[in-house]
């Protein structure tokens, strides 16, 4: 694990080919990714990488964020490598999307999402708008700002506010605490999922959980017909159920 020079800090693990990048959701980081890695140290063949992503986490923050400014600091993780899968949630899985298209440079194996919304409503549009203008919340304790964590990220009853995973999302300045993510991130928010698929030229698994609110399973299927669902499970299916996701990663990477 290391904070690399660009900013970004990137954990891997394992070694050689085929290479996975797991890239998380907008205000997570990397950790909520630490349930499938512990099934991935046992089953994946190559090497893995898991940076919380600009903005985010342990990482820095930066002047302007979008979805392919994410995107292109993906590609500097995976230089050199020939066969490259990606994984993303939310946020993560659009980026996914976007590198699916060819135009950084290189193709992808295969996109195995997880929660991306395609079709916004207005009211969730309206709440990331706002999100981008909404100054830092500070908080008197650390486990005021775990809990928000936790809250933020819709992950109340799935992580323990008191977790490694929660801890990489707060940062402490003079005294008080505050969420790692800058709020300016939500400005990913502009990206517009179907024309993004539609550029696609690598395979790419759009798949769902059955009671997430957000990424539609319906408007799923209006773009690829043989869209997963994922039965019980809701945005944060990778972590509810990090099985389940590895299950359509296996089968995305033919192994």
């Amino acid at each position: 694990m290391a904070l690399r020079a660009d900013g970004l800090w990137v954990e891997e693990t394992g070694a050689g080919e085929p290479v996975l990048l797991l890239m998380h959701g907008l205000s997570g980081t990397g950790a909520v990714w630490n349930g499938l890695r512990r099934i991935l140290a046992r089953e994946w063949p190559g090497r893995v990488i898991v940076p919380d992503l600009r903005g985010h986490g342990r990482s820095a923050h930066a002047p302007a964020y979008g979805i392919a400014l994410h995107a292109a600091d993906m590609v500097r993780l995976v230089e050199g490598a020939g066969r490259v899968y990606l994984a993303g949630h939310s946020m993560g899985g659009a980026c996914g999307m976007v590198l699916a298209s060819g135009w950084f440079g290189f193709v992808p194996e295969a996109v195995v999402t997880v929660g991306v919304a395609v079709d916004w409503t207005e009211a969730l549009w309206a709440r990331m708008m706002r999100l981008v203008d909404t100054p830092v919340r500070w908080f008197d304790s650390r486990a005021e700002a775990l809990e928000r964590f936790v809250l933020v990220n819709g992950l109340n009853g799935i992580v323990d506010p008191a977790s490694e995973v929660a801890a990489t999302g707060v940062v402490e300045d003079g005294g008080k605490w505050r969420l790692a993510a800058d709020n300016r991130a939500a400005m990913v928010a502009t990206a517009a999922t179907r024309r993004i698929h539609a550029a696609a030229v690598a395979p790419i698994v759009l798949a769902a959980g059955e009671t997430d609110t957000m990424a539609r399973h319906a408007e799923h299927l209006s773009l690829d017909p043989g869209a997963p669902l994922l039965p019980g499970l809701g945005h944060n299916a990778h972590v509810e159920d990090p099985a389940a996701f590895w299950a359509l990663i296996r089968r995305a990477a033919g192994l």
